[in-house]
């Protein structure tokens, strides 16, 4: 039985966003977590509701870490946002969780270097649901038997980076599998063929009514394979971010991919 001073104190940052609200209310669910504190700009306007009202609220980051004391942040909010109020968290030696996307090559090596210098963690994965990790790890897999492929992802309308994170670490991922592979007939320049991503097109759709989903189809010699991923709710997520509360600690420094934690 866990006691409530054995329990891992949880910070949410953008705790009134829709992905904010679902890590809030899987955090409270969990016997050895507290949600300790919450944040976010919007607090002003909107009022606090279910378990975020009764834990500590605050507008500012600043405030909240000058009178809380979390084990591990975790931030969903905007690319711009999450690189400073995670840089401040690990300063304080707060282990981090981030599943905001589109955080920039530059940042991340100081996301490092701060991590290095405080002794804290930090995961940052593009996609928490456990299945679009195992869809990426099998499409490294078929990437070395068939490695021209093309990612369609798509996600809701309000989605603010495109392509996707998980789009672009799969790519990534897929381009390291790839054996004696030359370059697939570029889309480079040619905007209907899709953004060129280590040489892999990826076509981006935005739609009211959608989650999270992906597929990269294979093709070779007279046959296709198609890999397929789809979140049909936020749910789907908060395995992933109950798991990576729980881990973040053992990392050492930065990790970026929940694989690195499975």
């Amino acid at each position: 039985m866990t006691g409530a001073d054995d329990r891992l104190k949880v910070l949410v940052i953008g705790a009134l966003g829709k992905m904010g609200r679902a890590v809030c209310d899987a955090v409270s669910d969990e016997p050895d977590l507290e949600l300790a504190a919450v944040v976010d700009a919007a607090g002003r306007e909107v009022v606090w509701a279910g378990p975020a009202a009764a834990a500590a609220a605050y507008v500012s980051l600043d405030e909240c870490l000058e009178k809380e004391k979390p084990d591990v942040a975790v931030d969903f909010t905007t690319p711009g946002a999450a690189f400073e109020n995670v840089t401040a968290c690990l300063k304080k030696g707060i282990n981090c969780i981030v599943g905001t996307t589109g955080i920039k090559e530059h940042q991340l090596k100081q996301i490092e270097l701060e991590c290095r210098l405080s002794g804290a963690s930090c995961l940052i994965a593009p996609n928490f649901a456990i299945g679009a990790v195992l869809m990426m790890d099998i499409a490294q897999v078929v990437a070395r038997y068939m490695p021209f492929c093309e990612i369609t992802e798509l996600h809701h309308d309000q989605k603010l980076d495109a392509p996707s994170g998980t789009a672009l670490r799969t790519a990534e991922m897929i381009a390291a599998a790839r054996l004696d592979c030359p370059e697939p007939p570029g889309p480079e320049g040619n905007v209907a063929r899709g953004l060129a991503h280590h040489g892999i097109p990826i076509h981006s759709v935005r739609l009211p009514g959608l989650v999270a989903h992906q597929e990269i189809i294979f093709g070779g010699q007279g046959q296709t394979l198609t890999v397929r991923h789809d979140s049909i709710s936020r749910q789907s997520f908060m395995p992933g971010v109950v798991m990576a509360v729980r881990r973040v600690a053992s990392l050492d420094g930065l990790a970026v991919g929940l694989e690195k934690i499975m």
